[in-house]
């Protein structure tokens, strides 16, 4: 059993959190808009990140982005003085019981820069740190089927192994710190593309005299099959209702990351840059808090 403090119960967080209680780890959760509902059988309530922190081995956030994971690490109820107040109480140090430091686990989507910038925090506060972002959407969340790419050093890894395992079914270590952060951009600017190209295939076709659903058995079929296609069946079929898995906002945000880190290694990529402006427009339509599926009501509108 593991003291973890897990910080964002959103809609990923809620789960890997209760899939951490359920795994029998001794969880502690905080998330920055109370949510008492959201709070997993078997897990306790902080009031602060500080609280939460003091006297955790492992500390993971899961939060929207590099500005939320910086509220969360700073100030008197930030991460960083949870930490530095545990060290003060003696059986909460950094060294904790086993003579180890504990971890900082991000697996939030912030890119590389900025988890090399935590990493250097975490380090000077008496923390080792992981980059650990995941692949996979909500249900994968609750199954405990996501995976994990990992940037840190193995030896770092390797201490937190059954806690990650506990949320995840693969944990891929990449490389150095920033290695996670940046597999995740590059992997969701594929998803960002792949999630355009189904909206486009379905209205072509559509636009040909072919039932929406009789496409998407194609897809579903064909060569194209993914697990993202599989799943992404019912908002496609229904995108104005579908529940929100992935917002268009939030797909923004991550594709202007990629697309920043693809300029700083002197990477053309005309694909992302094409699907930047198409979110965009969904977002300007009213959209961005939709599903990502909610580009083929944006391009299918009149006019």
């Amino acid at each position: 059993m593991t003291r973890v403090a897990f910080v964002g119960l959103g809609r990923m967080g809620a789960p890997m959190a209760a899939r951490l209680a359920g795994a029998g780890h001794e969880v502690t959760v905080f998330n920055r808009t109370p949510r008492p509902e959201l709070v997993p059988a078997g897990a306790r309530a902080s009031s602060s990140c500080a609280e939460a922190a003091a006297g955790a081995e492992v500390i993971v956030t899961m939060l929207a982005d590099g500005a939320a994971l910086h509220a969360v690490l700073d100030g008197a109820d930030g991460i960083l003085a949870g930490v530095a107040a545990g060290a003060g109480a003696g059986a909460g140090s950094p060294a904790g019981e086993t003579g180890a430091r504990p971890v900082l686990v991000n697996m939030s989507t912030i890119g590389p820069d900025a988890a090399r910038e935590v990493a250097a925090r975490a380090a000077d506060a008496g923390l080792d740190f992981l980059d650990a972002p995941v692949s996979g959407s909500v249900p994968a969340a609750e199954a405990g089927t996501l995976v994990a790419m990992v940037g840190g050093q193995p030896a770092v890894l390797d201490r937190v192994r059954d806690v990650l395992g506990a949320m995840t079914r693969e944990q891929l270590h990449l490389g150095p710190v920033g290695s996670g952060a940046a597999m995740k951009l590059a992997l969701n600017l594929a998803l960002a593309v792949t999630n355009e190209t189904i909206a486009e295939t379905l209205l072509l076709a559509q636009r040909a005299g072919i039932s929406r659903d009789a496409a998407y058995d194609v897809l579903a079929a064909g060569a194209l099959a993914s697990p993202f296609v599989t799943y992404k069946r019912a908002a496609f079929a229904d995108p104005v209702n579908a529940p929100v898995a992935f917002s268009v906002d939030l797909m923004r945000k991550d594709v202007g990351l990629a697309l920043a880190l693809a300029d700083d290694v002197g990477l053309d990529v005309p694909a992302g840059r094409s699907v930047a402006g198409v979110l965009d427009a969904a977002s300007s339509a009213g959209l961005g808090d939709r599903d990502i599926a909610t580009v083929l009501t944006a391009q299918d509108a009149p006019g």
